[in-house]
């Protein structure tokens, strides 16, 4: 079953709400978001980079690390009360406009 942004928002703040400390501060979850952004970069590394997993890191996979990502993010909006529905649509629009001729798009011949 898929989840909508909304109930991820809401599950992470249920989630979050069971602990006094509560959310971090916007600028711990920076340090986090960093944090966990770098272990995705080393997870792609070790799969298709130069530089491989040593033989005593533990095994996690770049969808655990993209988790990872996506769960303090979603803390972050929590913290700040931004809906990021709302957060994505706008980037969208921007995508489609500001950017809409900036890529080569496929053609209807299926030309790349």
């Amino acid at each position: 079953m898929s989840k909508t942004v909304v109930e991820l928002q809401k599950e992470v703040d249920h989630y979050i709400g069971q602990f006094k400390e509560g959310y971090f501060s916007p600028l711990a979850l920076t340090a986090r978001l960093t944090e966990e952004l770098g272990e995705l970069a080393r997870k792609i590394n070790h799969y298709y980079g130069e530089k491989k997993k040593k033989p005593t890191e533990k095994v996690k996979t770049v969808e655990e690390e993209l988790g990872d990502l996506l769960f303090v993010v979603i803390c972050m909006a929590n913290s700040l009360d931004i809906d990021l529905e709302t957060a994505f649509d706008t980037v969208m629009h921007k995508f489609a406009t500001r950017d809409k001729d900036r890529w080569t798009r496929i053609t209807d011949e299926g030309e790349k």
